[in-house]
């Protein structure tokens, strides 16, 4: 998997004061980062297939539960990445990547001691706060070790762990849950991440700053400076706005589909899970692998890089079909066979578009390029996706009964992913400009 993220790049060959690497151990920073992403989904998706035990347990309405798996996740997972990113930009990025994933899963290992909702509520709020200075950092140092013109594979690598996170917590929670409860879920998901945080303290490597751009010294910027930059260009804020609202229609339907298909069709909860575990775990990696490498492609043969948004763009507006197919489909069974469809095209444009942001910010600014697309991401998507479709849920309940979750995630989901390939779209008309003004800067 990572031999062809740095296939080709001689590390050694480019400025960074006597900085070199071999091309073993960029396979290794690039594998150690896609863990750092695996549990960081782990971590936030586990919480899906648990909901309707803790539902149970402590007797909340949806749009309380809803509420604590996005909001009280998302308030501090995106206002708390930008004060990290820009520390990101300025000091090693190695040790605030392991402090953060040794908070971010002691924190979820203590949602398992929560002995009642606002506990747990309080709990994920601290798993927020871990997480929200993983990704930035992340992304900052991994673009350091690779160029720009292999960065959609590398980053569709990255985020392949995505989906293959979700594979794990659907797996590992639907098995710890049904046999030991979903405390113990939460905990042996989260403990691993304790390790994980020691061996990036001790194993990787801090890169200079531009090495992978050829760049022999980096200047700082000021946060007002990187801001001012960042949103003055159009194609980043339409790739802001994209990325932001397509993913609040994937977490608001990821989050709540496990119980619609418990709920609407009566399927058990481990049944789900497993189903689910397998559609998100292998169409869900092979969407991401296949966008960023087929945008690489594409780019390579026509010369012109806004197929990275065209590619997006289509892949948004596709899903549209397999939508209406799989949560207005009588049958669940068929429901989720078509939903890998749907799922494979939900991932293919993550490398492409988050390796564009990093391209688009320049050196200096990539933390928090990072950090505003997370800010937006994670506070609007994932702290309204869940308590959107909650919400709708409970309003349309005296009308459909069981049904209205079937026509609350429907509607967000047909809403986002059009309006955000329309701004994949528009990000493409300005890309060009945009990333030679970048590489310029």
């Amino acid at each position: 998997m990572t031999q062809t993220a740095v296939a080709g790049e001689r590390a050694s060959d480019r400025p960074g004061g006597g900085f070199s690497v071999s091309r073993g151990y960029l396979n290794y920073v690039v594998a150690v980062l896609w863990v750092v992403m695996l549990l960081r989904f782990v971590d936030l998706q586990i919480v899906a297939v648990l909901l309707e035990s803790i539902r149970k347990e402590f007797e909340v309405s949806d749009t309380l539960l809803g509420f604590m798996t996005g909001s009280a996740f998302a308030i501090f997972y995106g206002t708390l990445g930008l004060p990290v990113a820009w520390l990101a930009d300025r000091y090693n990025r190695r040790n605030i990547i392991a402090a953060a994933v040794g908070l971010w899963s002691g924190m979820t290992a203590a949602c398992g001691l929560a002995g009642s909702f606002s506990a747990l509520f309080a709990a994920r709020m601290g798993v927020g706060v871990g997480e929200a200075g993983g990704q930035p950092p992340a992304y900052s140092l991994i673009s350091d070790y690779v160029p720009p013109e292999r960065r959609s594979s590398v980053f569709a690598i990255l985020n392949s762990a995505v989906p293959f996170g979700v594979f794990c917590g659907f797996i590992i929670g639907g098995w710890v849950n049904q046999h030991y409860g979903w405390r113990a879920a939460f905990m042996v998901v989260g403990l691993p991440g304790v390790l994980l945080a020691l061996l990036i303290w001790l194993t990787v490597r801090e890169p200079p700053r531009g090495f992978a751009d050829n760049r022999a010294s980096v200047a700082t910027v000021s946060f007002g400076e990187a801001f001012d930059y960042l949103w003055r260009t159009r194609s980043f804020r339409h790739l802001v706005l994209a990325t932001t609202i397509f993913t609040l229609g994937a977490i608001g339907s990821g989050i709540w589909i496990p119980s619609f298909f418990v709920r609407v069709h009566g399927m058990a909860n481990a049944d789900v899970a497993v189903w689910l575990a397998f559609i998100y775990g292998g169409g869900g990696v092979l969407g991401a692998m296949l966008g960023g490498f087929l945008a690489e492609r594409l780019v390579v043969r026509s010369g012109d890089r806004r197929w990275y948004a065209w590619l997006s763009a289509i892949a948004s507006a596709a899903i549209l079909p397999f939508s209406f197919f799989v949560y207005l489909w009588p049958d669940p069974i068929t429901a989720l066979v078509v939903h890998v469809g749907t799922t494979i095209l939900m991932h293919s444009w993550m490398g492409p578009a988050y390796g564009t942001v990093q391209s688009l910010a320049g050196v200096s600014r990539r933390a928090m390029a990072a950090a505003i697309n997370g800010l937006a991401v994670n506070l609007l998507a994932l702290g309204l996706g869940p308590l959107l479709v909650g919400a709708a849920s409970d309003y349309f309940s005296a009308r459909f009964g069981e049904d209205s979750l079937r026509y609350s995630i429907l509607t967000v989901v047909v809403v986002c992913y059009s309006w955000a390939a329309l701004h994949f779209f528009l990000a493409s008309r300005t890309l060009r400009q945009d990333l030679a003004a970048a590489e310029a800067a």
